[in-house]
């Protein structure tokens, strides 16, 4: 059989460096991407079924390939039309619901799986559960028992989740919403989190009949913005003295947009034009510099830089100003599960008596965790036998300009997307990992173009 490269996970970020492999790989090298969810191709992100989750970005940036930017528009527009229902057109952009988009993606992937000639890409519906070293490669172990020979690995696997915050028996899934239909409309919901997970959190509920009283908290109490028409900006000239610290980084940026603002243009066409070179920025800053945006910065810029689409954005107003939700800053002080619900002691941020709120669910809408807070049994033997670290924040995993893990045993494991967060920052959306994984894919393709044609594996 056909020399292997793996790709473990098969939301976006592996769809995405699958396909690209299947492109750059010589022949007869083959891929296998490994899916532990129902789907291959949706993920979390694009798992859900309910019409009111939109895309977060503009159809015009979801395109799956670099070099064919109108590729999902072209799709869209191709469906039938009660299929295009759930898609909202209007100044600020087409948003199409994130269940259109993971119909796409797994289209793609079909396509790659019966392309002409002899079957390259292998789907393989099962959990990997560790990556063991062998002479020539790897041996990739599934949770159901299946051993498959590999020259290397891509790891893929998204965002990880969190440890379970909050500690509660009451706490609710965002991305399990069947138990919100059993909430009753007298009691009110607790959503730990105000961000776009928050933004689904409350259409999910309202979708499945919760007609109760929602609270939303978080440290800063900071909603999503929400996108508007934009134009295109020059990026920003920055000089080494604005890169030293956070400090003159900031000020830069703000007199930026007050020099936009004077031409008459919206501040989102500057923190757009800074798109190309965030990770430049990310890299660029002292260490502890980084250090200080994760503590203070990091909540300011992830509501200005991820936004929610305008519909959304606009449900979460109509919720506010009819008092149907509330959006606090403070945190949370203890939890007392009771048998139908939860005490929740809330010390809000700027003073007052701490309050205690009687929530009969709390939803975990705290987004994503770190690596070091993850039961992903592969991510962890990695750690352990030397063969992946966490990056310097504890963000991700540790890797190189050239995608690969840094580890204190090295060899053919590469990463890419939000595992990447702590090396690059910015490498959550679509338009970033998309070239991320043609990046990746090139690099690979060199690499093994000079291993032996003799590799085998059976599929």
């Amino acid at each position: 059989m056909n020399p292997v490269i793996a790709v473990v996970g098969a939301g976006f970020s592996g769809s995405m460096a699958a396909l690209h492999l299947l492109s750059a790989l010589p022949r007869p090298w083959s891929v296998l991407l490994c899916e532990r969810a129902g789907s291959f191709g949706r993920g979390l992100a694009y798992g859900t079924d309910a019409p009111a989750h939109l895309l977060n970005l503009r159809a015009a940036n979801m395109s799956a390939y670099p070099d064919q930017p109108e590729h999902f528009s072209a799709w869209l527009a191709a469906l039938p039309e009660d299929d295009r229902s759930g898609i909202v057109a209007m100044p600020a952009g087409t948003f199409a619901p994130r269940a259109l988009y993971g119909r796409y993606l797994a289209e793609l992937l079909t396509q790659g799986v019966v392309a002409e000639g002899a079957p390259r890409l292998h789907l393989v519906h099962d959990a990997v559960t560790d990556l063991v070293p062998v002479a020539d490669g790897y041996s990739l172990r599934t949770e159901g028992g299946a051993a498959y020979s590999v020259a290397g690995a891509v790891l893929a696997m998204g965002n990880l989740t969190g440890p379970g915050a909050p500690p509660s028996r009451h706490r609710l899934d965002p991305w399990r919403p069947e138990a919100f239909g059993r909430l009753h409309p007298d009691r009110p919901v607790l959503v730990v989190g105000t961000g776009l997970t928050m933004v689904d959190a409350v259409a999910s509920l309202r979708g499945r009949g919760f007609s109760g009283r929602i609270v939303a908290l978080s440290r800063r109490g900071l909603v999503p913005s929400v996108h508007a028409p934009t134009r295109p900006w020059p990026v920003p000239d920055l000089r080494a003295d604005d890169l030293a610290s956070l400090t003159r980084l900031t000020r830069r940026i703000r007199a930026e947009i007050a020099t936009a603002r004077r031409a008459g243009r919206d501040w989102r066409d500057v923190i757009d034009a800074l798109r190309p070179i965030i990770g430049y920025l990310w890299r660029s800053l002292p260490g502890p510099e980084r250090a200080r945006f994760l503590r203070h910065l990091r909540p300011f810029w992830d509501v200005h830089r991820h936004r929610a689409a305008p519909p959304a954005a606009a449900a979460i107003a109509a919720e506010i100003a009819a008092g149907r939700l509330s959006v606090r800053a403070g945190r949370i002080l203890a939890i007392a599960d009771g048998p139908g619900g939860a005490a929740v002691t809330i010390r809000p941020r700027h003073g007052g008596a701490d309050e205690t709120l009687a929530a009969q669910g709390i939803v975990d809408a705290t987004g994503i965790g770190r690596i070091d807070e993850t039961g992903d049994p592969l991510l962890r033997r990695l750690v352990l036998r030397g063969l992946a670290r966490p990056d310097a924040f504890g963000l991700g995993l540790a890797a190189g300009d050239d995608y690969r893990l840094r580890a204190t045993r090295p060899g053919r494991l590469w990463t890419l997307g939000p595992l990447l967060r702590g090396t690059l920052w910015e490498c959550v959306a679509v338009p970033d990992i998309r070239s991320q994984a043609a990046e990746v894919a090139a690099l690979v393709a060199t690499e093994v173009d000079g291993l032996p044609a003799a590799r085998r594996q059976a599929v």
